[in-house]
């Protein structure tokens, strides 16, 4: 009688897991779970960061200005307890971190953040730099 051997392949789920995080490559799959960010500018006015925090809550989430850069947090702990399974305390984590470096011209004293279905959204106005000072250069003739 023949028997269907099945080799055991200890690496199995974490290949699977890399998989569904990174496809067969370095870079995140397409529908994969970690945050994206998006950093642009409107009209040269203003900076927009919006980052995409489907799974977390506003009181999650904090929005700092530090050394000259904009500073995106958003922390998530959760705890169940079920006196039905042998453990005590069941936590789970996630969290998310951004550091984008601020130019010059922006206004940290106007920022402004709105979280909304699952997306915050930070503005930051740029102020108006003082135009190059324009130096007259008079025409002298150098004699020897």
């Amino acid at each position: 009688m023949a028997r269907n051997l099945v080799r055991f392949d200890p690496f199995a789920e974490l290949n699977a897991l890399q998989k569904e995080y990174f496809g067969d490559g370095f870079l995140p799959a397409r529908g994969s779970k970690f945050p994206t960010t998006d950093v642009y500018t409107e009209d040269d006015k203003q900076l927009t960061v919006e980052a995409h925090l489907p799974n977390f809550a506003e009181k999650d989430i904090s929005v700092d200005v530090d050394q000259g850069a904009l500073v995106i947090q958003a922390e998530k702990h959760e705890k169940e307890e079920d006196k039905k399974k042998k453990y005590v305390v069941r936590e789970s984590s996630s969290s998310f971190y951004r550091r984008i470096t601020l130019p010059e011209q922006a206004d940290d004293s106007h920022i402004s953040a709105r979280f909304s279905d699952g997306v915050l959204k930070v503005v930051v106005p740029f102020k108006e730099l003082p135009a190059p000072k324009k130096i007259a250069i008079s025409s002298g003739g150098a004699s020897s």
